[in-house]
């Protein structure tokens, strides 16, 4: 068996009058959203990258660049299926998507099983293969100084039996 894995990291600054999604949900008690090109969903974003490292296809810069007017304010999990059907043609299938959210609040506990749920949805996965956690920075660098939120992904695809 030849697993892989890969690793996938995002940040956005946070910004007034922006939405905050994660992880496909939009986080309706934010005071602050996440600005980018897209959405800005770091934790989607991280988990593309993370499956575009272990397949060898580049990262999400290559696949979907911000310089590219089709893409702006695009659907992060849109962009993921199409990642999952990039890593799927390689011939390989995801097995696990593991996650750490980087971000002093809001909290992301009455979400998680919704950022669950939608995730495993786009990986065609089962939500209890998709694990999503949070963290803080306890007031120090960018993320403790809430100028902005980040995400790191890991996941592990093997190949596809025929």
């Amino acid at each position: 068996m030849n697993v892989r894995t890969g690793l996938g990291w995002d940040s956005h600054r946070l910004a007034a009058g922006r939405r905050l999604i994660l992880g496909g949900v939009q986080f309706v008690d934010a005071e602050l959203g996440l600005d980018g090109h897209s959405d800005a969903d770091v934790l989607t974003h991280a988990i593309m990258d993370a499956l575009l490292g272990a397949a060898g296809l580049g990262d999400i810069g290559v696949h979907f660049p911000d310089t590219d007017g089709a893409y702006e304010d695009a659907d992060s999990i849109e962009l993921l299926r199409k990642v999952v059907a990039a890593v799927t043609a390689e011939g390989l299938r995801i097995v696990h998507v593991d996650t750490t959210i980087l971000m002093e609040r809001p909290k992301i506990g009455p979400y998680r099983d919704a950022m669950r749920e939608r995730l495993a949805g786009a990986l065609g996965l089962e939500p209890a293969a998709v694990n999503v956690k949070a963290s803080t920075g306890e007031g120090m660098g960018f993320v403790g100084r809430l100028e902005g939120a980040a995400a790191l992904a890991v996941a592990t695809v093997e190949p596809h039996a025929p």
